[in-house]
């Protein structure tokens, strides 16, 4: 059981590594962004975009521009285009429907690592958690190691289904990430 288990983990983390990139902010600053559509359509968070030229390295290693789409500081989202095609994407998950005690995995560039995942389980998800901006937003609250370049990646279910975009770190062992629902209704408002 746990083999077959071990062995569905890794075939997720592998397909997720596929469409996860590198976004880099033209200073010092870098993390992961989610390729959301295969015509170059990119979420990321908007502190990792920050207000400088953004470049991103897709996993085939090409390095592109981007254009900053749209931006809000407040969800901490941003969308990225970049002249590119056929790019793989993850399949998205319902974050509604996810429960405390559910497992979980961030995948993202912790510390410069491509590809880096982490796994956890689900707190709990809402907009009432003490360790949250104040701002009403939902969340998913993850127990799980989430580092530095780890923003703008992928929160994904144990079917590889992306059911958030990784925004912070709230201590050593809790991880936040912003939920599907409110990635889309970001794009359906913003672009």
């Amino acid at each position: 059981m746990f083999q077959e288990l071990n062995a569905d983990l890794a075939e997720a983390v592998a397909g997720v590594r596929r469409s996860l990139v590198h976004v880099h902010n033209g200073r010092r600053g870098a993390g992961a962004g989610t390729i959301w559509h295969a015509g170059g359509l990119i979420v990321t968070n908007a502190h990792v975009v920050g207000h400088g030229a953004v470049t991103v390295e897709l996993p085939d290693g090409r390095t592109l521009s981007a254009k900053v789409l749209s931006q809000d500081s407040d969800r901490d989202l941003a969308a990225l285009q970049v002249e590119a095609s056929e790019l793989p994407t993850i399949p998205l998950g319902d974050s509604r429907a996810l429960h405390a005690g559910q497992w979980v995995m961030a995948i993202g560039h912790p510390w410069g690592v491509k590809g880096g995942a982490t796994a956890g389980i689900v707190i709990g998800i809402g907009a009432a958690w003490p360790e949250t901006p104040a701002n009403g937003r939902d969340w998913v609250v993850a127990s799980l190691h989430m580092r530095p370049g780890h923003s703008g990646g992928a929160l994904v279910d144990v079917r590889g289904c992306l059911v958030g975009i990784n925004t912070m770190i709230n201590g050593p062992d809790v991880g936040v990430a912003i939920p599907t629902h409110v990635v889309i209704d970001f794009l359906k408002s913003t672009l």
